[in-house]
């Protein structure tokens, strides 16, 4: 015998639910220098309007943030300030790495940019360019909604692999400056 629903009840999986509020809710921490940080702030503006994908509320509280935006170079000056404000955001988090500045150094090949920010904090999105426009911005950000629609568990079992959580080369302490370690013997002993 079926039993027959009104029409104002949904019936759903606890877990996919969790996973909807979730990637319609996302609250971006924008990082954001240079050129890159113009066209991120573009895409919040009226033209593009990101309100229209539930992550309208820029926040630069790092505690009130799911979703970090690195939009342009990263000197190694900044390296510290990125990395704490990484780690005081509170899980689930994730990052878009936002130009080819921030994804490889880009035109900056120098001691003092740092060569991509996935050597020092797991990148979810990258998006090329150099700047790369709102519209290849918010794209990305709708392919981080299904990612997240996707994976998401209420017991947030898709953040404790070994992979994501694995320590950061930078973060490695080494005996001496200037030493460079391998990071996978590091972590082995």
């Amino acid at each position: 015998m079926a039993v027959e629903l009104p029409d104002n009840v949904v019936v759903t999986k606890l877990d996919e639910l969790a996973s909807w509020c979730r990637k319609n809710s996302l609250w971006p921490m924008p990082f954001a220098t240079a050129c890159c940080g113009i066209e991120l702030m573009a895409t919040g503006a009226s033209r593009h309007d990101l309100a229209r994908f539930g992550a309208e509320v820029m926040r630069f509280s790092p505690r009130q943030c799911d979703l970090m935006i690195v939009a342009g170079r990263v000197v190694m000056k900044m390296l510290p300030v990125l990395q704490r404000i990484w780690q005081q955001m509170h899980e689930p988090k994730w990052c878009i790495s936002m130009g080819a500045c921030a994804s490889t150094g880009g035109v900056f090949d120098t001691y003092c940019v740092v060569q991509g920010i996935d050597r020092f904090i797991p990148v979810d999105m990258y998006v090329p360019g150099c700047p790369p426009r709102p519209e290849q911005l918010i794209q990305s950000i709708i392919d981080l909604q299904d990612m997240i629609q996707r994976e998401g568990t209420i017991s947030g079992q898709e953040f404790e692999t070994s992979e994501r959580n694995r320590p950061k080369r930078a973060l490695l302490e080494l005996p001496m400056y200037g030493e460079f370690r391998n990071p996978q013997s590091a972590i082995s002993h």
